[in-house]
């Protein structure tokens, strides 16, 4: 059975994610699901010190640690 989206925006979400994956529509529906339901079971600790991981992958090793009184002058608090 085809998949049929009735509704325009999320007909035109599939289309674009299907584009960028370069698969159909069923499969970038599929997958945007199987997704979101693998980071509802993930618990927000979890899912913070993941990101934090790949953020610290990309920074690579001469990264440093700031402050938080670097990181507060940064944003414009004193």
């Amino acid at each position: 059975m085809p998949l049929q989206i009735r509704n325009e925006r999320a007909r035109n979400l599939a289309r674009k994610l299907a584009a960028k994956r370069k698969v159909t529509m069923t499969d970038a529906v599929v997958m945007a699901l199987e997704a979101e339901l693998r980071r509802a079971e993930e618990p927000l600790a979890r899912q913070i010190a993941r990101i934090a991981d790949e953020l610290a992958q990309h920074a690579g090793p001469n990264r440093r640690r700031m402050t938080k009184a670097q990181i507060d002058a940064m944003w414009g608090h004193r």
